[in-house]
């Protein structure tokens, strides 16, 4: 009824048989948590461009260099942004969601230093959607 399997599993079980590289599980949670990290530094540069600010401009230093960490050194690119394309609110509550992103990454994969940093940009932006001024936007 069925035609039998003539050529060999790609998804062999012998040790070593595989001819293409494989990555470790901590270097796939390096890899999703740089892209995280790195989604929510180009929103705070958006946010940057929209309302400068010392504490962002300090978040974006530290979520760079913990990129670069993740990244084997790699210095991340930078956005220049003069005239962001969303608002305010629209823009907190994306790097809120990618900081929770990040934050559940961080913990998975042990990384203390990017799950505080996560924390605090996640307390950061939820102040920020919680503010009167925010509201009237």
């Amino acid at each position: 009824m069925y035609e039998p399997i003539r050529t060999k599993s790609v998804h062999s079980t012998v040790a070593g048989a595989a001819d293409f590289p494989h990555r470790s599980r901590e270097d796939e949670l390096d890899i999703q948590l740089a892209g995280h990290l790195g989604a929510l530094l180009a929103v705070t540069d958006e946010l940057r461009g929209l309302e400068p600010s010392s504490d962002l401009d300090q978040a974006a230093e530290r979520l760079a260099a913990q990129v670069g960490r993740l990244r084997g050194g790699v210095t991340p690119v930078r956005l220049s942004v003069t005239a962001p394309d969303d608002d305010l609110t629209v823009l907190h509550r994306r790097a809120h969601a990618l900081a929770g992103r990040a934050l559940v990454v961080a913990a998975s994969r042990a990384d203390t230093a990017a799950a505080i940093l996560s924390a605090q940009r996640m307390d950061a932006h939820a102040l920020a959607l919680a503010s009167p001024e925010l509201a009237s936007h």
